[in-house]
């Protein structure tokens, strides 16, 4: 006698298929675009979904802070949790010590109550008489997918554990003493060679960061058209493997005619600007200003596979620090202009600034 097969409902999934290319550290997007994040949540979102396989994100920093450096920071630590290779350069004489100042993943209160409210609204949306359909699959769907987190929080406070890097593929490279950029461009494409191609089938990814690339401490900074074709070099070696590189610059380095070509070579552009203490203009302008930390521009974002442009509702965020732990950006909004009041609007009610009980004059 043949064996009966078990009934099956239209209401079950083949979770064993959704999730068998399921890779951690990598999110789907449209026209083929596969995202990593930055390790920043806000970020991500800003970016309508992280930074693209195969980009270039250059990050120009400012002159009075080293802002910069929390995106950097987060970006690497982001990639050692999802065990991704990683390459460092930086100008220090020792880059392995930066290692010791990433933060460690952690989670804020408010993160877990909001998860632990959408679990409960997601129960609640399935009806009762269709659990049953779904049984241990869809247990070991909600396992995959709480495993497989696309971001993490990180809590800028805690450093990571020094045996947190032993057994990671982590290089790092010092390019203080370099005369020439010819020595970290043969290491990026040993690097990247060590990475799986783009050939549609993701199961690795990697990540490039360095640091000032033309700081005036290297031997190099001085020779534009060499650290342009550097630039040039990396961003075709990227866009054909599963990596993104993101470069941190000195714009006030640079000729503004060079600064414009770099600018132009980046498929995602950022700037962070550090911002006075006591700006009492400032502090009247924006709301929140005693919290901000500094301000974070979106100048240019990635659009591969397709012609069409994000369009952004805002291109100008602030940076703050929840709880002094956790890297959160928002958008900056306008002060009221009567603080007694508490509205931003004119009190008077008229088009023409007069009184109450004038009339409208057009």
């Amino acid at each position: 006698m043949a064996a009966t097969k078990p009934r099956t409902s239209s209401f079950s999934r083949n979770f064993s298929s959704a999730h068998s290319s399921k890779t951690p550290g990598f999110k789907h997007g449209p026209n083929g675009t596969t995202f990593i994040s930055s390790g920043i949540p806000d970020l991500d979102k800003i970016l309508c979904g992280g930074f693209p396989l195969g980009s270039l994100v250059l990050v120009m920093e400012d002159a009075e802070a080293p802002h910069h450096m929390l995106l950097l920071r987060n970006f690497m630590s982001q990639g050692l949790v999802h065990d991704q290779p990683l390459l460092y350069a930086s100008p220090s004489r020792d880059p392995r010590g930066f290692l010791g100042t990433l933060p460690s993943p952690g989670a804020s209160k408010d993160d877990k109550s909001r998860d632990n409210s959408t679990e409960q609204e997601k129960g609640l949306r399935i009806a009762w008489q269709y659990k049953k359909y779904f049984g241990d699959d869809q247990e070991s769907a909600n396992a995959i997918d709480s495993k497989y987190e696309f971001c993490n929080d990180f809590d800028l406070r805690r450093p990571f554990d020094r045996h947190f890097f032993s057994g990671k593929h982590v290089e790092c490279v010092s390019i203080l003493d370099s005369s020439s950029l010819s020595t970290l461009r043969d290491r990026c494409a040993t690097f990247l060679s060590q990475v799986p191609r783009n050939d549609g089938n993701i199961s690795s990814g990697g990540r490039i960061a360095i640091q000032s690339l033309c700081a005036p401490q290297c031997d190099h900074s001085n020779m534009e058209w060499e650290m342009l074709s550097f630039l040039r070099s990396l961003k075709s070696m990227v866009r054909s493997s599963n990596a993104v590189a993101v470069v941190t610059f000195p714009p006030s380095l640079l000729l503004p005619s060079f600064s414009k070509r770099w600018q132009h070579m980046a498929d995602t552009l950022l700037s962070v600007r550090a911002i006075p203490d006591e700006d009492k203009e400032l502090a009247k302008l924006l709301t929140g200003y005693q919290d901000m930390v500094g301000l974070l521009n979106v100048h240019k974002v990635a659009q591969l596979n397709t012609q069409v442009p994000k369009i952004l509702e805002a291109t100008t965020f602030s940076i703050k620090l929840q709880k002094r732990r956790y890297l959160v950006l928002e958008c900056l909004n306008q002060a009221p202009v009567d603080a007694s009041s508490g509205s931003s609007y004119g009190s008077t009610g008229s088009c023409s600034g007069s009184s109450k009980t004038a009339s409208l004059e057009f």
